[in-house]
């Protein structure tokens, strides 16, 4: 979501510029500095940037830097102005009062200053548009480098998971026999083998085998690394549903690693879980 556009161009003796750029935000906050001349066109740029931007915390400033020839002020009116300072220097002299800021309070009395209403015409106001929109285009084509460099990052963290999953599969096997031969040799050390009954141990070790299981998960995990990667090169803003992916991913991971009672396991489970929180810090910037 982070990203930076800026255009400047001169026109009619003046320097126009917009400058657009955000930071990371669940929804889109935007943020509009403009000269006061433009503030009947905010609707029609509130709207540009709601279709084009979707979310982000997102600052807008359009700066108008006009030539001394074509600034416009406020003016004051000389005469209402003597007059209200005459006035007043007649009233303080007839008080006996000591009075020293008689000219600033004759400035604030009505009509002494006027000012003068700006105005944009067609002309200018859609030589402004073309601004913004090329601004908004650099901004956009800020965001889609930036995005090309994420989504490798991403394919690489959930390739890095599947290459631990693969070495979970390859495990697998020999968890499930060094499980039975230490019950077994459990038993043995306890009452004995010839006090062993077999069916029932056999009852008991695949009651216990299928709480461990970890297939399931297996499968799921699977599952959700292949859908986050199939997302991923959806030309639509995902973000959102990459990150609810995500969390499946990290749900499976856990429950396999609860189930796992295996070392080598755990230590896999541990390396699928420190390239999922990568994933998800990178997911906060992913539109």
């Amino acid at each position: 979501m982070t990203g930076y556009g800026l255009v400047t161009a001169d026109y009619a003796n003046a320097k126009y510029s917009v400058e657009i750029k955000s930071l990371n935000s669940k929804f889109l906050e935007l943020n509009l500095k403009y000269p006061k001349a433009f503030s009947d066109k905010e609707i029609i740029i509130r709207n540009v940037c709601s279709k084009d931007i979707e979310r982000g915390k997102v600052s807008l400033s359009i700066n108008v830097e006009r030539s001394a020839a074509e600034v416009t002020g406020a003016t004051i009116n000389t005469a209402l102005l003597t007059h209200y300072y005459n006035q007043l220097t007649a009233v303080n002299e007839e008080l006996n009062a000591n009075s020293n800021n008689l000219l600033q309070t004759a400035l604030t009395f009505p009509d002494v200053i006027n000012y003068k209403e700006e105005s944009v015409s067609e002309d200018e106001w859609n030589h402004l548009y073309q601004i913004f929109t090329e601004a908004l285009n650099n901004f956009n084509k800020f965001r889609e480098d930036e995005g090309t460099v994420l989504k490798a990052d991403l394919e690489l963290r959930i390739k890095n998971i599947l290459s631990y999953f693969k070495s979970v599969e390859a495990l697998e096997p020999r968890r499930l026999t060094a499980i039975r031969e230490k019950f077994s040799q459990f038993l043995d050390d306890a009452v004995g083998k010839v006090n062993i009954d077999q069916n029932r141990f056999e009852q008991e070790l695949i009651y216990y085998i299928d709480k461990i299981d970890i297939t399931e998960e297996k499968t799921r995990l699977k599952s959700h690394c292949d859908y986050f990667l199939q997302t991923l090169t959806s030309k639509e803003a995902n973000g959102k549903k990459l990150g609810f992916i995500s969390q499946e991913i990290g749900r499976e991971i856990n429950t396999m690693g609860a189930k796992a009672n295996d070392a080598q396991i755990q230590q896999f489970v541990v390396g699928m879980k420190e390239e999922l929180e990568k994933i998800k810090e990178q997911l906060l910037n992913v539109l």
